[in-house]
């Protein structure tokens, strides 16, 4: 019998989205209505899919506004994401999806048109970066910064732009 396969879930959204409502759920088989804000929770879970057994270990991540919602352990030999939000709200989650590795012409697979498309469909915007030739670096992180102030209804007014003629 092959032994077990170990993978590592985060699962990330918002504050009150149902995170650990969903996570208990699949691990423990209830529904939790009523619990203090987690700030960080780690669960494992021996789960049979397709004849191999997964000893999963899903990390319950904070929603609330005063941690990250994307903490440093979070990224740390994860092997998939869970992104949850709420059907009860439309507060759209700022994202910018990056290609990274853009001098590595040789080695492309993906077109930029590809990254737009996927990004377009998610609502995200979309960027491509060089992180080796210092290409976008900084534009990348004020356009999350932009996108979060936009979520929040605090997005500054559009410049006017004018040609002449």
């Amino acid at each position: 019998m092959p032994q077990p396969k170990h993978r590592k879930i985060a699962v990330i959204g918002y504050r009150s989205v149902g995170k650990s409502s969903l996570t208990i759920q699949f691990v423990e088989g209830q529904f939790v209505d009523s619990y203090d804000p987690t700030i960080e929770n780690t669960f494992n879970k021996l789960v049979n899919v397709n004849g191999q057994d997964f000893n999963l270990q899903l990390v319950d991540t904070a929603g609330q506004d005063e941690y990250s919602i994307f903490h440093q352990s979070h990224s740390m030999d994860i092997h998939g994401y869970v992104l949850v939000y709420s059907v009860t709200s439309n507060k759209r989650v700022p994202t910018v999806l990056v290609g990274n590795k853009k001098d590595l012409h040789m080695e492309r697979v993906i077109k930029p048109e590809e990254g737009k498309k996927l990004a377009d469909s998610w609502g995200a915007a979309f960027m491509e970066s060089s992180a080796k030739e210092n290409e976008t670096a900084v534009e990348l992180f004020k356009r999350i910064i932009l996108e979060m102030e936009k979520a929040d209804g605090n997005a500054p007014p559009e410049e006017k732009k004018c040609a002449l003629m």
